[in-house]
């Protein structure tokens, strides 16, 4: 039984997915579909932060350049990520012992100016310290038991803080210290989440980086929340070329950003339907 009419849910991306979805919701802003309108926003590691944004009331249009990334910049491990990927890729772990081990690689080492240095960052990116009244829910997972978390408005968890921990993957960015316990990021519990989304008519998931994973988790997850009506939005081509190499190379990410903003007027007709028949009816 559907409780509410529109949901959003933002998956994870770097540097590049950041942007790209922050170009793709401003496109489609301009062009009449207003994805912050949603009743239910959900975002993890990059989609944090431009679900954060979006659910505050702001334009997604700010984050066209780079130039709000703080000048001390948190420096990736690529040694440590592939550490990482290799645990997150042994199909004999478990899930939730993959997530500890992930998050003692991440608890390795520990660096209080970089973990400074990210919630800089984050609040520089999504302008807002105070959780909106617009149902906002952020993901992440506690680094010594693996456990995933889900945070909203009530859970006396700082805006900022959040999206910064739902945005902390382990070798490129520092676990975030909240009540005393360090969490990671987000997509380490359910990639892009979709899963929270239960209860939803119409249901518009934005994954930056579809092109690099398989569908069925996803497919298995929008099963679960059974919407009337699925839009599942992943960069095209062109987009993916944008991008380049490095999810994390801040070089690509007016690249990027200019790519989501094109691929705006591809998407537009699939979704406008939906989305204001919704806000008509409601």
């Amino acid at each position: 039984m559907h409780t509410f009419d529109r949901a959003l849910v933002l998956g994870p991306g770097g540097h590049v997915g950041t942007a790209w979805t922050a170009g793709l919701a401003h496109g489609l802003r301009r062009d009449g579909v207003d994805l912050g309108e949603a009743d239910l926003i959900v975002g993890t590691s990059a989609g944090a932060i431009v679900g954060a944004l979006l659910a505050t009331g702001q334009d997604p249009g700010r984050l066209a350049t780079s130039a709000r990334q703080p000048a001390h910049r948190v420096r990736a491990d690529p040694s440590r990520m592939g550490q990482v990927f290799a645990v997150l890729g042994d199909r004999g772990l478990e899930p939730g012992e993959a997530r500890r081990r992930v998050g003692r690689l991440a608890l390795d080492t520990t660096d209080p100016e970089a973990e400074q240095a990210l919630i800089a960052g984050r609040a520089a990116l999504i302008g807002a310290d105070a959780w909106p009244e617009r149902r906002l829910l952020i993901t992440a997972v506690d680094a010594t038991t693996g456990e995933p978390v889900v945070w909203d408005g009530d859970s006396d968890v700082p805006l900022v803080h959040a999206v910064a921990a739902s945005s902390a993957f382990p070798g490129a960015a520092p676990p975030v210290a909240i009540d005393g316990r360090r969490y990671l990021d987000g997509a380490l519990r359910a990639g892009t989440n979709a899963d929270l989304a239960a209860g939803a008519r119409v249901l518009v998931v934005v994954e930056p980086m579809a092109h690099l994973f398989p569908r069925e988790p996803l497919d298995r997850q929008l099963e679960a929340v059974g919407a009337d009506t699925v839009v599942t939005i992943g960069p095209d081509p062109a987009s993916v070329r944008a991008f380049g190499s490095d999810p994390g190379d801040l070089a690509a990410w007016e690249p990027a950003y200019r790519a989501g903003l094109r691929q705006a007027g591809d998407v537009i007709a699939r979704l406008r339907s939906a989305w204001r028949a919704e806000a008509d009816a409601g």
